[in-house]
């Protein structure tokens, strides 16, 4: 059932309930006429009117938004004021009735007015209750749907950087070789074609398999070794049963890069990059080890700010691990740990977004 019809209903129902609750309890002091079964029927008309104004007035008004000491006093004087109308619709009928209990006790109205206001009390405050409590739990969910749509757009920004300066000297690189080696050109032309799409698919999906990833490793290693030569070699052990676990896309890429610009690039006889992956306690372990010196400004070259972000974005504070430093005196080493079963996270992370 719509909201609209449970509205309409309770009203319904409960005004009628509540006018022949009064009119059983009249027939049983007085005798049963049909002339108070119309005005039992008149005023749940009356009663669902003045209601139905009220809701439209306080959705009206946007009520709902108002801080608590300007909106109580509002729902208040609305008690009291619907059973106030309701009560001078009903008095003259009274006096036509009742006309000799109105001669002896002439603060009938007050009365009258008290016992309509109880009712009207009921309806004001479970309705605008309820309506109140909506409005906060909607707003709840639209500043978490909010949150949650910055934390997207935030992963997908980090998920797609790659850097323009490594584009501008790939170009060079492979200028250089169209007339020197046409084939190794045309190769290097693929390989950064390869990369570039990863970079811009990268971000529509939260993770892709490591073999993947491995691959785009692979392709800007290639290409920064047109730039370095032999001043720049690498060394992958991978083990076979990570190749189909799930990582955040361009991560690696990230951390190689930055390994290679603030290490091999300032190593006087170049230097290396080298991967390693393995399965330890259901976990994911990728290790990173690049010559290069951790300094303290240099730190977050590495990849740490970035790398650190996606991750918590990813998996939670405490999913991941993500740890940087100095292995020996010429040896840079990242540690990732992630857990085993990444691609189960991400389908229910992907559900709950959605």
């Amino acid at each position: 059932m719509s909201k609209k019809a449970t509205y309409w209903t309770c009203q319904l129902f409960g005004w009628t309930a509540l006018m022949f609750c009064d009119l059983w309890i009249y027939t049983l002091e007085f005798e049963f006429g049909w002339e108070m079964f119309s005005f039992a029927i008149a005023n749940i008309a009356f009663c669902i009117l003045l209601t139905h104004l009220y809701r439209l007035v306080i959705r009206k008004r946007n009520w709902v938004n108002l801080p608590l000491y300007r909106f109580v006093p509002r729902v208040l004087l609305s008690g009291l004021l619907l059973g106030f109308v309701i009560t001078l619709i009903n008095f003259p009928i009274d006096v036509s009735t009742f006309h000799e209990v109105v001669n002896s006790e002439p603060s009938l109205f007050l009365s009258s007015w008290l016992s309509w206001s109880k009712s009207m009390f009921t309806w004001v405050l479970s309705y605008t209750a309820y309506h109140y409590v909506e409005h906060v739990r909607a707003t709840e969910l639209e500043k978490i749907l909010l949150k949650t749509s910055v934390k997207e757009i935030e992963a997908k920004v980090l998920r797609s950087q790659l850097n323009p300066h490594f584009v501008f000297n790939a170009l060079n690189s492979i200028r250089a070789l169209v007339s020197e080696n046409p084939s190794k050109a045309q190769q290097s032309i693929t390989q950064l074609s390869s990369l570039l799409r990863n970079s811009l698919l990268a971000d529509r999906r939260k993770t892709v398999e490591l073999r993947e990833e491995l691959k785009t490793v692979e392709d800007y290693l290639a290409l920064e070794k047109v730039r370095y030569e032999d001043r720049l070699t690498d060394d992958f052990h991978i083990d076979p049963k990570t190749l189909f676990f799930q990582v955040p896309p361009m991560m690696l890429q990230t951390l190689v890069e930055n390994g290679i610009k603030h290490g091999v690039q300032k190593a006087v006889k170049g230097g290396f990059i080298q991967i390693t992956t393995f399965l330890q306690n259901d976990h994911l372990h990728i290790h990173i080890r690049n010559t290069g010196v951790l300094g303290g400004k240099e730190s977050g070259g590495f990849g740490l700010k970035n790398t650190e972000r996606r991750l918590q974005l990813l998996y939670g504070d405490d999913a991941a691990l993500f740890r940087i430093f100095q292995e020996s005196d010429e040896v840079v080493r990242a540690e990732i740990v992630l857990p085993a079963q990444t691609e189960g996270i991400f389908r229910r992370q992907t559900v709950q977004s959605n």
